[in-house]
C-alpha cells in the first residue's frame, strides 16, 4: 500500500527513502523523481491549491494503478499545496521493487500520470505582484499518454 501525503510542510527526500526502505532486504531498488520549483521568468513563488479529501483519493488511485502495472514493494508520493518558493520541492515519488527496471518505469508513469490526472491548480506569482495560472501543456499529456493501457 502506498504512502500518499499532500502537505504544505518541506519534505526531506532522504528521510523518505530510509523511511521506505528501512528493515526491507526484498527492495533491490529504488526509483526517485523530486519536482522542484524553477524560477522561471523571475518568479517569486508558486501556488497550489486543491481540494482536499479529492487529491489525496486522486493520488492514490494513481499509486494503486502503478502497484498494478508493476511488481512494488513500496511507493510513496508526496505534493505540496500551498506557496511555495524556487528551489524548494514540489513533489516527490518514489519507488521499489526487487528489480531496477519495475521501479524505473513506475516512477516515470507516476509523475506522468500525476502531472495530467491530479487535481491541483497552479498559480505563478512575481515580485510586482501579478500572477497567472499555469496552463496544462502538451508535452505533459503526450508523456502521460505513453501510459495508456491497451
Amino acid at each position: 500500500m502506498a504512502t500518499i501525503r499532500v502537505q504544505e510542510d518541506v519534505f526531506d527526500p532522504q528521510a523518505e527513502q530510509v523511511a521506505l526502505t528501512a528493515g526491507r532486504a526484498d527492495i533491490g531498488g529504488v526509483a526517485a523523481f523530486t519536482g522542484l520549483c524553477r524560477a522561471d521568468d523571475g518568479l517569486a513563488a508558486l501556488v497550489l491549491e486543491h481540494y482536499p479529501g479529492m487529491t489525496e483519493r486522486a493520488l492514490a488511485e494513481i499509486a494503486a494503478e502503478a502497484e498494478r502495472r508493476w511488481p512494488l514493494t513500496g511507493c510513496t508520493v508526496i505534493h505540496r499545496v500551498g506557496r511555495i518558493l524556487p528551489g524548494e520541492p514540489i513533489v516527490l515519488v518514489m519507488t521499489a521493487s526487487a528489480h531496477r527496471q519495475a521501479a524505473l518505469e513506475s516512477c516515470a508513469f507516476l509523475i506522468d500520470w500525476l502531472k495530467t490526472r491530479a487535481p491541483f491548480w497552479k498559480r505563478e506569482e512575481f515580485p510586482d505582484g501579478t500572477g497567472r495560472w499555469v496552463e496544462a501543456r502538451a508535452e505533459d499529456d503526450a508523456a502521460a499518454e505513453r501510459w495508456r493501457s491497451p
